[in-house]
């Protein structure tokens, strides 16, 4: 709304009032975002499959130039004798309909000596984006310049970007977008000195080429720096990742005479310090290339499939991010192929940094959670307490980053409104239902009966998915639930706890202890059934005397269960292991002789699929698993070793069955690992990541017709 009201009164206000409101902000805004510009150490990573420059190439320049008005017309030729001086050709884009009218001559004079034209938006006004009916009308007439320019390249006047909207200009390449820049009216940068491909709902796309060095009118008129520095230091850093120095400067505010008469100019040996210090410094070592040889490399170098986007994806969870393999799965996935993914968590363990970085995914840990509630107010609280502080962080990233797509992951429902600020402004909600709340709560707090919590929660999951402009759930069983009182089946589809294996790849064992061990993972939950487990073993204690049962992770019922070991004189045989970091889980499993899930089929684990049934698979580990309604719907016996729930008679003389007879336990091995392998989240990823695309990727047409800048 701010910087709309700006553009209404552009008109209006003194040059000497807008320059001063203009330095005023930056100001503040050099001091807040000093962790990110001019280098956010982010945007040097390298995207997924990138080929590399020509030639073999370090880096490419690509220069271009935007002439807002009649003095910047008057100066494209001398700008133009100039980059051909020191050897370098560029694109100028010209505004259609703006103050000034481009002659064709010069057009033709430009691109017959090797440099490029493009278009600037039509007017120079600040309200190409205005509605989508008036842009579809602007669209129209710029398709027209580009075809008869014979151009096929696009920048927004100020930089301002709607990416899903530019599909309708029809050009190759957008250069509207910067890494970092919170200058800029819209300071929402796309956070990679690469060029990305922006796809539309038709499967076809273009080219973003964002520009990665500060603007001049920023760096020298409203900043007021006086050398290049600020220039130098990035290309050098830029060089070092083997990015793209792209820069926008503007004939408008150079100043080619030695007259000093206008406060918005700088003289233009600045700039050509720039083309020289490029000379001077890599000559031979980059691409000298124009935004469209950029774009059409880029296309040509890459299948469709293999182009990285750069979408900004934050995913809200009340977790451990660091052992929680659902979010991390998801948010892995989405780094992997270039986008930009930040994770907003709960820290677990006393050394746990506030921000961290785990495989190109930023993690912010904003609270600190102490897992075992026994209370329900207790729960509440901090679940309130959760919701109240994501929503401040995520609205604050928001305003920054402007993210397309937020990913809220329950417990509880209702945190997807902690993202109603970004749902406002255009963000795409969606909610991942991993337990359906009200027979958890049941089960948790209410000894597995409904009660009149179980319908407020049930109201609450309803208009959390109403709100929610998808939702995914974690199994089959739970989505027949959701949609007799949720959710429609058009907004909903299922998603299992799939092993990744880039996690769960397959290791060896390498103990050689003589002792059979047993392995559970997971959170320490009534319904879990870890006490029928440590009866089981203190019933295997004379036929399998070498057998152990390992647990590791932790909950509300851990001092129960202690407690129960220590009553059945089962300390040497049942051992607490504590949490691990997901990333370690494999070796640990690798390294056991069976897996366990004991279940309660009379509790809330009838239903909760077990995503450590095909981890334990992945590393070639047989498993015993309780027989419940979930476990029966998506395994057959041979694939697991069942047993009746809830009989821990029964548990122990499944694991002795499993101790003794070899055949089976090889034919569980082979099974498994061949149920891991065609449910591996590498066969399933690509649905997730359609989902994504079709929610972030919208068709021009099914826009509001009142959005507004």
């Amino acid at each position: 709304m701010i910087n709309k009201a700006y553009y209404l009164l552009k008109p209006i206000l003194p040059k000497s009032l807008r320059r001063a409101l203009r330095r005023w902000r930056a100001k503040n805004r050099r001091r807040d975002f000093a962790d990110v510009w001019p280098i956010d150490e982010k945007a040097g990573a390298v995207p997924p499959r990138w080929p590399g420059w020509p030639d073999g190439k370090r880096f490419a320049v690509v220069l271009t130039h935007d002439v807002e008005g009649t003095k910047g017309l008057e100066r494209v030729e001398q700008l133009r004798a100039l980059e051909v001086k020191h050897g370098f050709r560029s694109s100028f884009n010209f505004v259609p309909e703006g103050e000034y009218r481009v002659p064709d001559v010069l057009r033709r004079k430009l691109q017959q000596a090797g440099f490029e034209v493009g278009i600037h938006g039509l007017e120079h006004d600040g309200k190409l984006y205005a509605t989508t009916a008036s842009f579809a009308a602007k669209a129209a007439r710029i398709r027209e310049y580009l075809k008869d320019w014979g151009a096929c390249g696009f920048r927004s006047p100020l930089m301002q970007h709607r990416l899903a909207w530019i599909h309708e200009i029809g050009a190759e390449y957008d250069a509207s977008t910067f890494d970092t820049d919170p200058f800029e009216p819209e300071p929402d940068g796309v956070g990679t000195v690469f060029p990305f491909w922006v796809p539309s709902p038709d499967d076809t796309g273009y080219v973003e080429l964002p520009y990665t060095l500060v603007q001049d009118y920023t760096l020298f008129v409203v900043l007021r720096e006086t050398d290049i520095n600020i220039w130098k230091k990035k290309i050098d850093w830029i060089v070092e990742r083997g990015g793209m120095v792209l820069l926008n400067t503007h004939p408008d505010y150079m100043r080619f005479g030695n007259f000093d008469n206008d406060r918005d100019e700088y003289p233009v040996s600045y700039y050509e310090e720039l083309l020289s210090y490029l000379r001077e410094k890599y000559e031979g070592q980059f691409w000298a290339a124009l935004p469209r040889e950029v774009s059409r490399y880029y296309c040509a170098s890459l299948p469709v499939a293999e182009r990285n986007t750069r979408r900004k994806i934050c995913m809200l969870v009340h977790s451990n991010y660091d052992t929680d393999n659902r979010v991390r799965r998801y948010a892995e996935t989405l780094a992997k192929r270039g986008d930009h993914v930040d994770v907003i968590a709960v820290s677990t363990g006393e050394n746990q940094p506030a921000m961290d970085t785990i495989s190109g995914v930023t993690v912010y840990r904003i609270m600190h959670r102490k897992y075992g509630e026994r209370s329900k107010w207790e729960f509440a609280l901090r679940l309130l307490r959760f919701l109240y502080l994501s929503s401040n962080f995520l609205t604050r990233m928001h305003k920054r980053l402007k993210y397309d797509l937020v990913h809220v992951h329950n417990i509880p429902d209702f945190l997807v409104f902690a993202a109603w600020y970004p749902k406002l402004t255009g963000a795409k909600i969606i909610l991942d239902i991993h337990d359906i709340v009200p027979e958890f709560f049941s089960s948790k707090f209410g000894n597995g009966t409904a009660n009149h919590y179980s319908v407020g929660l049930e109201l609450i999951e309803n208009k959390s998915a109403k709100f929610a402009d998808y939702v995914i759930v974690a199994n089959h069983l739970w989505y027949e639930t959701l949609l007799s009182r949720s959710v429609s089946a058009d907004k909903c589809s299922v998603v299992l706890n799939h092993v990744d294996p880039a996690i769960f790849y397959r290791r060896s064992g390498t103990r050689n202890d003589g002792k059979f061990v047993i392995i559970f993972p997971g959170s320490f939950q009534w319904h879990q059934g870890l006490d029928i487990a440590i009866e089981a073993i203190s019933k295997l204690r004379d036929k399998a005397p070498n057998a152990e049962l390992h647990l590791y992770g932790s909950g509300g019922t851990e001092p129960d269960l202690i407690a129960l070991a220590g009553r059945l004189g089962l300390n040497g045989q049942v051992k607490f292991c504590g949490g691990l970091p997901l990333h370690k889980m494999p070796d640990v499993i690798a390294n056991a002789d069976l897996g366990v899930v004991p279940k309660r089929a009379d509790s809330f684990g009838d239903q909760a699929y077990s995503t450590k049934i095909m981890e334990f698979m992945s590393q070639g580990v047989p498993v015993v698993v309780s027989r419940t309604k979930i476990d029966s719907y998506y395994f057959n016996e041979g694939e697991v070793h069942f047993f009746p729930s809830g009989d821990s008679q029964a548990l122990a003389d499944a694991i002795l069955e499993v101790i003794q007879d070899e055949a089976l336990r090889k034919n569980l091995v082979a099974k498994g690992l061949e149920y891991a392998r065609q449910n591996s989240w590498d066969q399933k990823k690509n649905e997730y990541l359609k989902l994504v695309d079709s929610l972030t990727t919208q068709s021009f047409n099914n826009l509001d017709k009142q959005h507004t800048t």
